[in-house]
């Protein structure tokens, strides 16, 4: 095709492309069932972890949980459970035909597995146990994550591996571990769960910005490998909240006169929102939606204008106070411990 020919194709495809993805913003997509399908979640044990492993039992899914805290974990797996229970007498007072689509109950249970996933040997032993146990992942859901609350300078070497391991290597571990099976049927769905901070970045937190910068290239890379090799049933999802509520960055905080506009997010509000994005195969989905211009701007602005901004709204040293809060927590312990 002659090369003035096919720019204007792909600039009739670019239009296009803004076209629908200006249109799910009004009527959204039909979301597709997960029933009886395999959900495995990392760091299932709290925080988002455990929400998204409720989601997903609502939905009827089979969940494998993995945590590094096994205590923890069989909590969650505890309250899937219940939620499994609340659906078996929900099916008992229905009556036959009516339409939904079912999975038998017997069939829906949860595993649990205790994982290092910043371990490379231990996330390929467990994967091959669940291959054998329980057989192929349908749903990857790449979600453990670790802060170490320190500036460069003073940051313990081994906590900022630990971080690259967990944050940012473990994708690359768990991916290759059920990766080759999804893409042998050409059917499976990977979600890496990161941060804005992996879109854009503050003072005082390298490593994580870091961590999670690495977790976003390695999904947008992974994701233009699969449409090379135009494996179109497996789909990726990048999910990018703004700051949530679990106590992970505990004491952070903007401009006193911009909090309110900004106030952390719920953590099931960013989960319901992930969970749309998921089951409607969206590529990414931030929150709140002001990510999305944060992101340009800082894409587009000079750096002294995006300095600027930060100052006006206080994110340049919004991570100050939790480092401060994560030094006295410390103290206090190595104090309460006679170190």
């Amino acid at each position: 095709m002659n090369i003035f020919l096919e720019f204007f194709v792909v600039l009739l495809k670019v239009l296009m492309a803004f076209m629908v993805a200006a249109l799910r913003w009004f009527v959204r997509p039909k979301e597709k069932s997960v029933v009886g399908q395999v959900c495995l979640i990392t760091g299932a044990g709290s925080g988002l972890g455990r929400l998204f492993a409720l989601e997903f039992a609502r939905r009827r899914a089979l969940l494998v949980l993995l945590d590094i805290n096994t205590q923890s974990n069989e909590e969650t797996a505890d309250m899937v459970r219940q939620i499994y229970r609340e659906l078996e007498a929900a099916e008992a007072e229905k009556t036959p035909g009516d339409g939904v689509e079912e999975v038998p109950l017997c069939r829906l249970q949860v595993y649990t597995y205790t994982c290092d996933v910043g371990k490379r040997e231990d996330v390929y032993a467990t994967a091959e146990r669940i291959q054998k146990e329980i057989g192929d992942v349908d749903v990857l859901v790449n979600n453990a994550g670790v802060v170490s609350g320190y500036p460069l300078l003073e940051c313990p070497d081994e906590l900022i591996e630990r971080t690259m391991m967990v944050n940012c290597h473990a994708h690359f571990w768990t991916t290759k571990a059920f990766l080759p099976k999804m893409l042998e049927m050409n059917h499976g769905h990977i979600v890496t769960v990161s941060s804005s901070l992996g879109l854009f970045s503050t003072a005082g937190v390298e490593d994580y910005c870091a961590s999670k910068y690495g977790a976003v290239g390695f999904h947008e890379s992974l994701s233009h490998e699969l449409k090379a090799a135009e494996k179109d049933g497996v789909s990726m999802t990048l999910v990018c909240p703004y700051l949530l509520d679990t106590g992970m960055f505990k004491g952070c905080r903007i401009r006193k006169e911009i909090e309110p506009f900004l106030p952390p997010l719920k953590a099931d509000y960013c989960v319901k929102q992930a969970m749309s994005a998921i089951l409607t195969n969206q590529p990414m989905v931030c929150t709140p939606r002001l990510m999305y211009i944060v992101t340009l701007m800082k894409s587009v602005l000079p750096f002294d204008a995006v300095v600027c901004m930060y100052r006006f709204l206080g994110a340049d040293k919004c991570m100050y106070p939790f480092i401060a809060e994560r030094k006295q927590a410390m103290n206090n312990n190595e104090t309460k411990n006679g170190i």
